[in-house]
């Protein structure tokens, strides 16, 4: 029979390259999934990748869309390398639209920048509220992070769906589920001219920034790398297993709170059911394919960002369904599972006993 035996020592140029690998496989199979469609495949593929780079409005869409992106999976990267498996920063993320939009509405007098302040304040706090939740939960009765954070996700969207069809529903938006647009002093500004580029860009390099310096020199970056691959190890050394999981639970939904109000007030301008398409879900994705780095999530987020706006044109301009992000996001991680696998163990031929 076949088996899979581990090698003695992984390669490590092949470790940081199996990212590109996988992207590789992926577009490989997007062609071939394309030509089944009965579209060329070349063309299809310049669609994609190439046409929302053409234009500086459309380099623009690309960014605006990694922002989220970048800001989710920088937190989930800190947590995913402490061991904390936090699934739910699409439920941090939507919180932190809450929070960020109520200021916003609230909003009606006072500077732009102090308006902006208080929104990422408040967005911040909205998504680290939410993160305490699943925080508490394991700390005070060991419950799974992974179940507790995936299920808060869904709370959060009926919460989110009870305020814009309750008491934010807007009296002059003709009954549609929606907030009132937020005014123009608590807008996200804009960085770059001809676009929707706004300052939750700049936000998201900086928290990705920050986190390489926290990682690279912070002394409780040591202590997350140590907790994540040596447990007990940590544990002999005195490192807190209590401060690392509130610790990292809590930036992480920061962070998304932020990419929650950052959208909201930005691209959006209000508050809507549908305020995020997934990205606290492509975060995941986009972490393991940054392989937890955050240079590698800046780069992996824009490439995340490529299949939204390339769906979105594949859709309006080859009439290709709206799931084919979807499958583009699923053949990325499954191919980036399967170049790991293979670079970790390797196949063998094992004879089979008889009897």
């Amino acid at each position: 029979m076949i088996a899979l035996v581990p090698r003695a020592e992984p390669s490590r140029l092949l470790t940081w390259l199996s990212p590109l690998i996988a992207l590789a496989l992926t577009v490989l199979c997007g062609m071939l999934l394309f030509a089944l469609l009965d579209k060329a495949p070349l063309s299809a593929l310049q669609v994609f990748f190439v046409e929302p780079l053409r234009t500086l409005r459309g380099v623009g869409e690309v960014l605006l869309k990694a922002t989220p992106l970048i800001l989710c999976a920088v937190g989930l990267a800190l947590c995913f390398r402490a061991n904390v498996w936090n699934i739910g920063a699409e439920g941090q993320l939507i919180a932190g639209a809450l929070a960020g939009g109520g200021v916003a509405l609230l909003a009606t007098r006072g500077t732009s920048g102090a308006i902006i302040v208080a929104v990422i304040v408040a967005a911040a706090l909205g998504g680290m509220a939410w993160a305490a939740i699943t925080a508490w939960l394991r700390d005070r009765f060991n419950a799974n992070e992974i179940l507790v954070s995936l299920m808060l996700v869904y709370v959060a969207q009926f919460l989110l769906s009870y305020m814009v069809h309750g008491p934010w529903r807007d009296p002059a938006g003709f009954g549609f589920p929606q907030s009132a647009l937020f005014a123009d002093p608590a807008r996200m500004p804009r960085i770059l001219d001809g676009t929707r580029l706004n300052l939750g860009f700049l936000l998201a390099l900086v928290a990705a920034a920050a986190a390489w310096v926290l990682l690279a020199r912070g002394f409780i970056g040591f202590q997350l790398k140590v907790a994540g691959l040596a447990p007990l190890a940590a544990r002999y050394a005195g490192f807190s297993q209590r401060r690392v999981l509130w610790f990292t639970l809590l930036v992480s939904g920061a962070l998304a709170g932020i990419a929650g109000a950052a959208e909201a007030t930005g691209p959006v301008g209000q508050l809507t059911p549908s305020i995020s398409p997934g990205y606290g879900f492509a975060a995941i994705i986009v972490a393991f394919v940054g392989r937890l780095h955050p240079v590698g999530i800046v780069a992996a987020s824009i490439v995340m960002a490529l299949f939204y706006i390339g769906g979105e044109l594949a859709q309006s301009r080859l009439g290709l369904p709206a799931a084919l992000t979807g499958v583009y996001q699923g053949l990325l991680l499954f191919f980036l599972l399967a170049c790991d696998t293979f670079i970790h163990y390797r196949l063998r031929w094992r004879p089979t006993q008889a009897a």
